[in-house]
């Protein structure tokens, strides 16, 4: 393969080229000319004359090359479920790694487009191992109706749908996690009637999206929020055609390039000719799209629907309801599962600095297992720990610290738990704050690991309290590490940060040591777990340390070192998931 050559395709019909001869022709004017590109027009009955209208256009540094794409579709027409599909250009996009092995990295752009920036740039931004780069879809986060239907009948946040219009499409992803298959597997399962393949795309490439400069895929389409000349990509999307309408937002920028092309005049009588009736029909158009999108929400065998009673566990999908209705009403600090029934700790229960003997031989046997474990639920794809961000903050703690860390599973302390050993601080000790009942009730294996792997249980107990608050300070005064839990509840699956408690900040204030922000961030990896939900792949960001001022009163400190600690959280989840961090909360918590 060339690395040196710019894949870039568009996909129209004989009737849209023209509009693909303006888009391309602005490409071409803003891209840099020490670049070499190969533009291919993915279509099925574009006439030769027609052709030439778009492959005038080449130069030395663009290729322009017309490829049919009848045989290829031939070739897979028993996958299709319907040959409707074959007609509409816009699900060609998914056919480019697989028509075009060649290539690991390509640029799809739709035609109701103008380039203003150099399009090289584009295609030099590192995905990473996303599916695709993308920008968010703007119908999505500014129409409640349309935010309401991807999240209700796609299961995707309004605020993590992008549009297909403008991709930088992995495609060494693409065929390694076979997206064209899992498309048309979806065609067979459920017809996506609002954005059609979008929909399709969204639901595939789900938490598997790296987030473009919104500039690359400007919208004409409500709020811009920076000037239309910063936008490096303009998307004349839905009805909002210059060609259509002469008072178009942003209209002059696409007539500006359009009147240096061949097809300039043809586009002025379209202009002119677009009727009263016409414009009607767009109208109407939209409003029916919007009907549909509130429709397909109610629907009571919508997609989502149907996955939750299909092949969810229904005590799963009931959390994730309890979830929504606790986020509703404000109790963050509430758990959604109930806890094992449990006892008052006494004092004469435990040895929490484990000094006997016998203690301190089991917790060495509690930490064979739980290694032992762990490993198993990393080598059976139950654990996945993707990456861990900012190791460093963690290997250059020189004292003891309290570790925050948000709470959405059972298993997340283990992933806190390998954040430390890859830390290396083998002459220090690494203790976990848990609930009562989890010391005092859970039964067998698990029982064995909540009171032997350096766990530290609260009690209702006064007395129990006052031995455990001794031994959180000692083992800080030791030099060691207490993982905390500040939200207090634990949430499965929720991604987003929750009101902090102060009792882990008043500790650190305490006893003048830094709290180490830990925040985990989720996404769905393509291992469907038993209970139907996908297993989660974890990415532990390890923050700077905050540390107290020195000098200021303990609980100056505590409430400063805890605003601190929500801010770097909020920080992380608003960067990694492209979201802003808001609740449902009808009390404005």
């Amino acid at each position: 393969m060339e690395h040196s050559i710019i894949p870039i395709f568009y996909a129209c019909d004989d009737n849209f080229v023209k509009y693909t001869v303006v888009s391309l022709h602005s490409m071409i004017k803003n891209a840099d000319p020490t670049k070499r590109y190969h533009v291919h027009v993915l279509h099925t009955d574009i006439k030769p004359e027609t052709m030439k209208s778009v492959t005038d256009l080449s130069t030395e540094a663009f290729e322009i090359t017309f490829d049919d794409v009848t045989e290829y579709l031939e070739s897979i027409s028993d996958k299709l479920p319907l040959r409707d599909y074959y007609s509409k250009t816009t699900y060609y996009r998914l056919f480019i790694s697989e028509m075009f092995p060649e290539y690991d990295k390509a640029i799809y752009i739709d035609s109701d487009t103008v380039v203003q920036g150099d399009i090289s740039r584009l295609y030099n931004t590192d995905i990473k191992d996303a599916y695709l780069g993308a920008c968010h879809e703007q119908a999505m986060v500014q129409v409640d109706e349309y935010g309401t239907y991807v999240e209700k009948v796609i299961g995707v946040s309004r605020y993590n749908f992008f549009n297909a219009g403008i991709l930088l499409i992995n495609c060494h992803r693409f065929r390694l996690h076979f997206v064209l298959d899992k498309f048309i597997r979806y065609l067979h399962t459920y017809n996506f009637v609002v954005t059609q393949d979008e929909d399709y795309l969204n639901l595939i490439c789900k938490d598997h999206v790296y987030w473009l400069d919104q500039r690359w895929n400007t919208e004409i389409f409500g709020e811009i929020p920076y000037p239309i000349e910063e936008a490096f990509i303009l998307h004349y999307i839905m009805t909002n055609k210059p060609w259509h309408y002469g008072n178009c937002r942003h209209g002059d920028i696409f007539w500006k390039y359009a009147a240096e092309t061949s097809v300039y005049k043809d586009l002025l009588t379209i202009l002119a000719t677009y009727t009263d009736d016409e414009r009607e029909r767009d109208r109407i158009s939209c409003d029916k799209l919007l009907a549909l999108a509130v429709s397909e929400t109610h629907r009571e065998d919508n997609y989502l629907n149907r996955l939750n009673q299909a092949n969810r566990s229904r005590d799963r999908v009931a959390i994730v309801e309890k979830i929504q209705e606790y986020e509703r009403s404000g109790r963050f600090d509430e758990d959604v599962e109930a806890d094992p029934p449990t006892k008052p700790l006494l004092p004469d229960d435990i040895d929490y600095l484990k000094k006997s003997m016998y203690g301190r031989m089991k917790t060495k046997l509690a930490f064979a297992m739980a290694g032992r474990f762990v490993h198993g639920l990393i080598d059976d794809k139950k654990l996945i720990i993707k990456e861990i961000k900012g190791l460093e903050h963690f290997k250059n703690l020189y004292s003891g610290a309290i570790i925050t860390c948000n709470h959405f599973n059972a298993f997340d302390s283990f992933a806190i738990q390998l954040a430390y050993e890859a830390a290396e601080h083998p002459d220090r000790k690494f203790y976990r704050v848990i609930r009562e009942g989890n010391y005092t009730s859970f039964p067998g294996f698990y029982g064995f690991l909540m009171r032997h792997c350096n766990t530290l249980p609260l009690s209702s107990n006064r007395q129990t309290l006052k031995k455990f608050t001794e031994a959180v300070d000692q083992v800080l005064k030791d030099g060691n590490f207490v993982l905390v839990y500040p939200e207090q509840s634990m949430w499965w699956n929720y991604r987003k940060p929750k009101p902090l408690k102060s009792g882990a900040f008043m500790f650190a204030a305490k006893n003048n040591v830094p709290v180490l922000p830990c925040f985990i961030t989720m996404q769905d990896s393509d291992i469907m777990g038993e209970d139907g939900f996908p297993v989660q792949e974890y990415t532990i960001h390890i923050s700077r340390p905050i540390y107290p001022t020195e000098g200021q009163n303990y609980r100056v400190n505590m409430n400063a070192m805890m605003e601190k600690n929500a801010e770097v959280w909020k920080e992380i989840y608003e960067r990694e998931y492209q979201i802003p961090l808001t609740y449902t909360t009808e009390t404005g918590a």
